[in-house]
């Protein structure tokens, strides 16, 4: 089950369990939808994968115990280890290449 992380590893942007922003990797890496676009230029600075957008978990409960309420959103904040330098080389160097090629 996907954590929900509670901000982007980048910037440091609150990302809502509810948020349209937030993309997510295939490690679940999480970033807002700005910085996957001008900073990662879609390379994820951790596995250099692609991102898509993170799904939305239902608010209400429409079937028994599946909600955001029954699995609430992880609290703990995610920063990258990577400075603004270092991930910019790398998307830089990886962007060119489809997600799926990589």
């Amino acid at each position: 089950m996907l954590k929900l992380k509670p901000n982007c590893e980048c910037c440091n942007k609150v990302l809502s369990p509810t948020s349209t922003d937030a993309m997510i990797c295939s490690y679940e890496c999480t970033f807002c939808k700005t910085c996957v676009e001008k900073v990662l230029l879609n390379v994820c600075p951790n596995c250099g994968g692609g991102f898509s957008h993170r799904p939305i978990r239902p608010k209400l409960a429409r079937r028994k115990g599946v909600s955001l309420k029954h699995q609430p959103a992880s609290t703990n904040k995610v920063h990258t280890s990577y400075s603004i330098e270092e991930i910019e080389l790398f998307a830089k160097a990886h962007c060119a290449i489809a997600a799926a090629e990589r």
